[in-house]
């Protein structure tokens, strides 16, 4: 854990992501190919899968595809490797709807270390939110299916912002938003490039929650588990509490 947050000072917000530092989206995404495929998941199509949605997620954070046309191209992507005709966009939005989707949203589960840290930044007078990439909808969904809507303050979508992380303005129409300086907002992220650098880019403070020990060398603003997010606010400079 670091002391200090390199470039900021007065912490009084917290942003947090939602995928990978407040839900498991990375073990529901895992639970989804496998309930989705079956037998027909093998090692090679499930790195398959994932490779076509990083790919194609990188392309939608580019603004050169659409949330809908990154869904379209990921099946594009797979469906040949199934043996699997690839219809045109109607038949591939009722696949990924009927087929991945609705696996992807039965596996959502907060982490257990979830409520707990939000409770106790709470408890400590910390105003809270959620800056998030994805779908207005979508998000909010899993927001309440892990039980957090009610408790994690305000959320931002990249779709409601028109803009998306690691580009500094969402960071910045979020403080906007929440009537709050960059400099006494903490971002808590768990991809470096688009979350921390970002964060940092914009003038945020910001901390990456590394839960598999994968952090880039001399990065040092790094918790293992939000069980360790109150203890470094602590440490931290505050002031409008």
């Amino acid at each position: 854990m670091s002391a200090n947050i390199s470039g900021s000072a007065n912490i009084t917000t917290v942003l947090l992501d939602l995928d990978g530092v407040l839900m498991d989206h990375a073990g529901a995404a895992q639970e989804a190919v496998r309930s989705w495929l079956g037998a027909r998941a093998t090692p090679e199509i499930v790195g398959a899968w994932f490779a076509a949605q990083e790919a194609r997620l990188a392309e939608w954070r580019a603004g050169t595809a659409t949330w809908q046309e990154q869904r379209r191209n990921r099946l594009r992507d797979v469906l040949p490797l199934l043996d699997e005709p690839v219809g045109d966009d109607d038949e591939l939005d009722r696949l990924f709807a009927t087929g991945y989707l609705p696996a992807y949203e039965r596996a959502w589960r907060g982490f257990d270390d979830a409520a707990p840290a939000i409770a106790s930044l709470r408890s400590a007078g910390y105003r809270l939110g959620v800056l998030t990439n994805g779908s207005e909808h979508q998000q909010s969904k899993k927001l309440r299916a892990i039980g957090l809507i009610d408790v994690v303050g305000p959320m931002f979508t990249a779709e409601a912002l028109g803009v998306r992380k690691p580009d500094p303005r969402a960071f910045l129409v979020a403080c906007e938003r929440l009537d709050v300086r960059p400099v006494e907002v903490l971002y808590v992220g768990d991809e470096h490039e688009v979350d921390v650098l970002g964060a940092r880019s914009a003038g945020l403070g910001a901390l990456l929650l590394d839960r598999h020990g994968t952090a880039p060398p001399g990065e040092t603003a790094v918790i293992r588990s939000l069980d360790e997010l109150p203890g470094f606010l602590r440490a931290q400079p505050r002031i409008g509490v």
